[in-house]
């Protein structure tokens, strides 16, 4: 019997969740949830109905639900209150929020009996399990996460907020010279400005003051004033030629040293290198909602996050084809 998922929201992410629902022959997509008129919205899957958010109060759907909205401000309210009538996961990626947010799904969850997942993608997500792994196998060392090269989606926002701006894409790039040394076994000290740069392509309306801009970029607070950051002014042809794919991806390396008196140099590194954010992202969400699915079978209920999920839940193989073909 297939896993019945249910996409709540169609953007990107959602877009990207439909495919890889298609690229698992043990999932089946049951439908997609919208707020806006579903016969305005055109997916993919022939035969599966777009329905309203309405739908889903009522008490009968798919079996867990991958919820597509932002983290600003749809998921901390849809998270917890669709885990009192469904098993979901979502990618809720605001970092310093997330014990409140846990705090909140956790208690709807276990008061109606549903398993909810959150902060699930590739971080926080894979590289959060890379953290963990790393961190237990070296317990004497040092974590570094190097994000990019990629399209910070929130930065490219905030550029597009500046009064004379049309259009941006904002990249985040690891710094060569403090990869090379954390990746020679150095442990260096890096401050944000030593880690990243932060490249900025800019389209901006004819005539604007380009300088007040360039200069309303680079000390924007919390988003750039504290990285080397370098402007670009284009225009919005070579913006959508050259910039308009949505790639990311990064580096968790740690650096430790095992043995007596720590002789030995060890070194642990996990990469990512993404055409599409959105799509790699789905994919880690509909491994998760197998894992949801599974934790539900077996009678478990509550907040999960990825930290807390036996990595064989992730994979449609059974535990036999596992241990004979990955151990």
């Amino acid at each position: 019997m297939s896993i019945r998922i249910g996409i709540v929201g169609y953007g990107n992410l959602g877009r990207g969740v439909e495919s890889a629902i298609g690229q698992n022959p043990d999932m089946e997509l049951h439908a997609v949830y919208t707020r806006r008129p579903p016969e305005s919205l055109r997916i993919h899957s022939a035969g599966v109905p777009v329905l309203p958010m309405e739908e889903l109060e009522k008490a009968s759907g798919p079996d867990v639900l991958v919820l597509c909205g932002g983290s600003a401000t749809d998921l901390p309210l849809q998270t917890p209150a669709l885990a009192q009538r469904y098993h979901l996961v979502d990618s809720f990626d605001t970092h310093a929020d997330i014990p409140e947010h846990f705090a909140r799904v956790d208690a709807a969850a276990k008061a109606s009996g549903h398993v909810a997942l959150i902060s699930a993608g590739w971080d926080q997500g894979l590289f959060s399990l890379s953290r963990l792994y790393m961190s237990a196998a070296l317990p004497q060392g040092q974590d570094y996460t190097f994000w990019g090269k990629g399209v910070s989606q929130g930065h490219s926002d905030a550029i597009r907020r500046i009064e004379g701006v049309l259009d941006a894409r904002q990249y985040t790039i690891p710094k060569e010279e403090a990869l090379r040394a954390v990746r020679a076994g150095e442990n260096p000290e890096l401050s944000t400005r030593q880690k990243h740069l932060r490249e900025c392509f800019v389209v901006a309306e004819e005539g604007a003051d380009l300088e007040r801009i360039r200069r309303q970029i680079v000390e924007m607070p919390k988003y750039f004033a504290d990285y080397d950051t370098i402007v670009h002014f284009i225009d919005q042809q070579t913006l959508l030629r050259e910039h308009g794919g949505i790639p990311h991806g990064g580096f968790v390396i740690r650096s430790g040293r095992t043995g007596f008196e720590g002789r030995s140099k060890q070194l642990m590194e996990f990469s990512l290198k993404l055409d599409s954010n959105p799509e790699f992202t789905s994919s880690v969400l509909v491994a998760c909602a197998r894992a949801v699915y599974r934790l539900a079978k077996e009678g478990q209920s509550g907040c999960k996050t990825m930290l807390d999920l036996p990595p064989a839940y992730l994979s449609a193989k059974t535990a036999e084809e596992l241990r004979a073909s990955l151990l």
